[in-house]
C-alpha cells in the first residue's frame, strides 16, 4: 500500500484489504505489488525451496508470488485467494505458466481448500492470516494438504503494538487479528505443526512508513 498515508483518511481504499473488489481494490493490488516486495524477498530468503517443491499461496493477491515461485521451483505452482479480482489478477500475471501446466489459479477458502491430502511440499501466507476466520482450524487444513514433512511459511509485516491508535483503528475497520510471535508458534503447534521457527526484522510500515516489526514463521508438518 501507499506509504506515508494517513490510514483513517482512506478506509474506502483500506477496507479493500481483506477483499480486493473493483476498482479501489485493483489500485489496491498494485500497491500491494510494490510495497510488500521488500517483505516477501527478506522473508523468502529464509525458505529453502528446491527445483521439485509443489508450492501453494494462499491469498494469492495479485499473484507476485506465485510468479516468484514460479521462477524457483521446476513443478506446480497454485494460487488461490477469497477474492476474484485477485484470482483474476494473478490469473493474468501468471497465464504463461498456466498455459503450460505449471500453474493453477483458484477462487475459495483456505478454510476450505479444494486440494487432496498430501499435495504441497509447501504453503505459503503473506500478509493474509491476519484475516484468516478461524486460525487454528484454519491451520489444521493447510497441513492436511501439505505432504509429510511438508512446510507451512507465513510472512507478516506486522506485530501487536499496545499503544498503536493507528494500528487499533486499522483492526477495527478491517476487522483483523495481528499476531505475536507467541501466538503464531501457539497456533502452530495447536493445529499439529512442530520445529516452528521465527524470524523477526526492524523495518518500516508498509501503511505508514513508520517504524515496524516484520516478522515470518517456518513450522513442520
Amino acid at each position: 500500500m501507499t506509504k506515508n498515508i494517513k490510514l483513517i483518511e482512506e478506509p474506502d481504499l483500506l477496507i479493500n484489504a481483506r477483499n480486493p473488489q473493483g476498482e479501489l481494490g485493483d489500485k489496491l493490488l498494485d500497491d500491494m505489488n510494490v510495497n510488500h516486495e521488500s517483505l516477501a524477498r527478506w522473508s523468502v530468503s529464509h525458505l529453502d525451496i528446491t527445483k521439485e517443491d509443489t508450492i501453494l499461496d494462499i491469498g494469492c493477491g495479485g499473484g507476485v508470488n506465485v510468479k516468484r515461485f514460479l521462477e524457483m521451483t521446476q513443478n506446480m505452482v497454485c494460487g488461490i485467494d477469497y477474492s476474484e479480482l485477485s484470482v483474476e489478477r494473478s490469473t493474468k500475471l501468471n497465464q504463461a505458466a498456466i498455459d503450460e501446466g505449471r500453474c493453477e489459479i483458484i477462487h475459495g477458502s483456505v478454510s476450505s481448500l479444494p486440494f487432496e491430502d498430501n499435495t504441497f511440499d509447501i504453503a505459503t501466507g503473506f500478509e493474509t492470516v491476519y484475516f484468516w476466520p478461524d486460525f487454528v482450524n484454519d491451520l489444521k487444513e493447510v497441513r492436511r494438504v501439505l505432504k509429510d514433512d511438508g512446510i507451512i511459511f507465513i510472512a507478516n509485516e506486522a506485530l501487536p503494538k499496545e499503544d498503536d491508535e493507528r494500528q487499533k483503528e486499522l483492526i477495527e475497520l478491517l476487522n483483523m487479528k495481528i499476531y505475536s510471535e507467541d501466538e503464531l508458534d501457539e497456533s502452530l503447534r495447536k493445529a499439529g505443526f512442530s520445529n516452528v521457527i521465527c524470524f523477526t526484522k526492524e523495518s518500516k510500515d508498509s501503511f505508514t512508513g513508520e517504524d515496524a516489526n516484520w516478522i515470518c514463521v517456518i513450522a513442520q508438518k
